[in-house]
């Protein structure tokens, strides 16, 4: 829900009186099961969800939503930098397009804060430590099964995702694989969830966290979304039980 003041400077913002006018049954269930229930539950930190929020508003291209809840994401803990990082990562999860309609709103908001590009993470910087034999196998079983398919596509994989974006510091390797597991759930990207929920649990997140992700993103991605990721989810939740 975005409550605030209109302005035509950037995508339309929805105020409750406008909502109201057009359906008080959605005005209730934003004010009371979404932000007042939904927001509240303690599964995952307002931070957490801001990151999930963001992450399915850009991989959806939902700009109407943005102006707010980049906002809310910087009052909930999100740094610019991290906020830009998301923007960056996505492009490549959800595509360039989708970045940049991010951009148009996310230049406002920094600029309605006074975040400068000192703030934000440079195009180059010192990358993280590389896993280099979880690396190997990834690369080989990826070049195994599609390198002939696609050389490009596998090359630019390697080289531009896991050996550069995915050791880039401004997000902790847990936030990114966050942000990619909700932009896969919100876009209905079924097959690639089992890879990177896989992930972001080797990188911190908890199952308990990942189950209040499909909790969360079903208000913001659709029942439907969520509920197509939940064998997906689910399958990978007992497999990892029993490797424990």
């Amino acid at each position: 829900m975005t409550v605030a003041k209109k302005s035509n400077a950037r995508p339309s913002m929805l105020t409750y009186e406008d909502v109201r006018s057009v359906s008080p049954a959605l005005e209730h269930y934003t004010k009371v099961p979404l932000l007042g229930g939904l927001w509240k539950r303690p599964e995952l930190s307002p931070r957490d969800r801001s990151v999930v929020t963001v992450a399915a508003l850009i991989a959806r291209i939902q700009t109407i939503e943005m102006p707010f809840h980049f906002a809310l994401a910087l009052n909930n803990g999100v740094k610019p930098s991290e906020l830009s990082e998301i923007i960056t990562h996505l492009a490549f999860y959800s595509g360039w397009a989708n970045a940049m309609s991010a951009v148009a709103v996310a230049k406002d908001t920094f600029h309605e804060r006074g975040i400068g590009i000192d703030q934000l993470p440079p195009a180059k910087e010192k990358l993280l430590p590389l896993n280099e034999e979880a690396e190997r196998q990834r690369a080989a079983q990826v070049s195994g099964n599609f390198g002939v398919t696609s050389p490009g596509l596998v090359e630019n994989t390697t080289d531009l995702l896991f050996l550069d974006l995915w050791l880039r510091p401004a997000l902790a390797p847990r936030d990114r694989s966050l942000v990619t597991v909700s932009a896969l759930i919100a876009a209905g990207q079924m097959a690639q969830i089992t890879y990177h929920l896989g992930r972001a649990v080797d990188n911190g997140l908890t199952q308990a966290q990942a189950s209040e992700v499909l909790t969360h993103i079903a208000f913001y991605a659709g029942w439907p979304n969520a509920f197509s990721a939940l064998p997906v989810v689910k399958d990978v939740f007992e497999k990892r039980q029993k490797q424990s």
